[in-house]
């Protein structure tokens, strides 16, 4: 058997142990539910006190998971939900923002921009795995897990109603926006 081949072979269960594993550890939302009820959750939130998803039925929620406070994209993607706020506010929807951040960090964020929606701490990433966002990423060669940015529209029923994966920040907002407004 030649060397090459032998490489190969030692590879090969190493990628077969790779699936099993993805698929052993696939979250329950990292397929689309759309029409069925959102996982309910509950985390610390940047009023000082907890939040529940089920707290907000009757109204619609765009749930928002991003990577981590203070980045170039993060901070675009916080500023244009904060522009958007007052009319998604017209549409009977409410912001709520989770990343794995700690809340001392999601203080300082919500101050410097203003932001006029909750922020969630996630730091043991629970709800993201539990809405499929946290993920295996690579990164100049470098391969780590963390979130993968996302969007959920959530019913007044607290059903999915839509759901963006892994998107682009530019435009984003505005497409939530039409979709809040049944376009």
């Amino acid at each position: 058997m030649t060397k090459q081949q032998q490489q190969m072979e030692q590879k090969q269960p190493k990628q077969q142990q790779k699936q099993k594993l993805q698929e052993q550890t696939q979250p329950q939302y990292a397929q689309s539910q759309l029409g069925k009820l959102a996982p309910d959750f509950e985390l610390p939130a940047t009023n000082g006190g907890s939040i529940r998803l089920s707290d907000y039925r009757g109204r619609k929620v765009v749930l928002y998971f991003y990577p981590k406070d203070m980045t170039q994209a993060c901070t675009q993607q916080a500023c244009d939900f904060r522009d958007a706020a007052s009319e998604y506010e017209g549409l009977n929807a409410v912001v709520l923002g989770i990343s794995t951040d700690e809340l001392k960090r999601h203080y300082k964020f919500t101050e410097k921009y203003e932001l006029p929606f909750l922020l969630l701490s996630d730091p043991e990433h629970r709800v993201c795995e539990l809405y499929g966002v946290w993920q295996e990423k690579q990164l100049y060669g470098r391969t780590y897990m963390g979130i993968v940015r996302s969007t959920f529209l959530i019913d007044e029923q607290g059903k999915l109603a839509q759901e963006w994966r892994n998107l682009r920040v530019k435009g984003h907002a505005d497409n939530v926006k039409r979709a809040l407004a049944g376009e």
